[in-house]
């Protein structure tokens, strides 16, 4: 009996080494080039022209006004596996290394949020009332999602933080992403509280329960929350709820039928495209750096480059 309990044991410390998530700080650059590559030509252009193309899904009636199956969830399941395969960094969990700069995470979160508008907005292809629109509930949910995050971080940990209002916005933003151009500007705001609160929770369920090194929180923001907005648009699609309307014929349920089958096609492509991929490179190019690279960091192992350089001696 206690040889079995042994066993149990083991395999579920294994499990627990093999759970990782996205790669920045442990990844061969040769590798991330190829990657890159191939992953947008094999996983990215065959569901932009599914949907967007003219191509299967949109025959039946799947939407994405500007890219939460194309763009997110696509990447969001492909980092997850992809993270999975190359494995996590050295001393995660119990080593957690925190953003060094702050401020500068902030700076850039404000030029992203401005440039999301062109993402968004920009998938209207007019400068019409639907560009108008997409850009005004882009912004709502941004704000919504920023603030639902904080307010879990408080309840949660006592200590809202400036990062997790950039992780909140991303997370607002991600998940109105498909919607944007199709709702009215009250759904975006609930959409954006929607994404904030559940991707809060998402981020906590694969750090902690799953012991994922999800470093850039790629699936439990971008993935989840595209996926998320990509279900909540049939609901809000409905004149009554300010929504464009849905096709004619088409119910709530039908919609809802077509959305989740559209991202559950995606999820799988993307997360059998990445896995041959990083098996098929993996025989090229090594995947992972040296011990001792990754303590370095890559910016000095790979690109010989520090981001501060700084010599108290001058």
């Amino acid at each position: 009996m206690q040889s079995r309990r042994d066993q149990r044991q083991r395999v579920v410390r294994r499990l627990r080494q093999r759970h990782h998530h996205a790669i920045p700080e442990r990844v061969a650059f040769p590798f991330v080039a190829l990657f890159s590559a191939l992953w947008l030509l094999l996983v990215y252009v065959p569901v932009a022209h599914w949907i967007w193309g003219g191509g299967w899904l949109a025959g039946l009636g799947a939407l994405d006004f500007a890219g939460g199956i194309v763009v997110h969830t696509t990447a969001g399941v492909s980092a997850l596996v992809l993270a999975i395969l190359i494995g996590r960094r050295r001393g995660f969990p119990g080593t957690l290394t925190p953003p060094h700069n702050p401020g500068m995470t902030m700076t850039g979160a404000g030029m992203l949020w401005v440039g999301w508008f062109g993402f968004n907005g920009g998938s209207a292809l007019a400068a019409d009332a639907s560009a108008g629109n997409a850009i005004l509930v882009t912004h709502l949910s941004a704000a919504a999602g920023a603030m639902a995050w904080t307010a879990a971080e408080w309840v949660k940990i006592r200590k809202p933080t400036s990062i997790g209002i950039v992780t909140g916005y991303v997370a607002g933003l991600a998940t109105i992403t498909p919607a944007a151009g199709y709702v009215s500007p009250a759904a975006g705001l609930l959409i954006g509280t929607a994404g904030g609160l559940v991707c809060f929770y998402a981020t906590l369920f694969v750090k902690h329960r799953l012991v994922i090194d999800d470093s850039l929180d790629v699936f439990a923001v971008h993935g989840v929350g595209g996926i998320l907005g990509s279900l909540l648009l049939a609901v809000f699609l409905l004149p009554g709820l300010g929504g464009i309307g849905l096709a004619e014929g088409r119910t709530v349920v039908g919609q809802l039928a077509v959305q989740a089958l559209a991202v559950a096609v995606t999820a799988l492509w993307s997360g059998l495209l990445t896995f041959g991929l990083v098996h098929g490179l993996g025989r090229a190019t090594p995947l992972r750096v040296d011990v001792e690279a990754e303590h370095d960091g890559l910016d000095l192992a790979s690109h010989g480059e520090r981001a501060y350089e700084f010599n108290p001696m001058r």
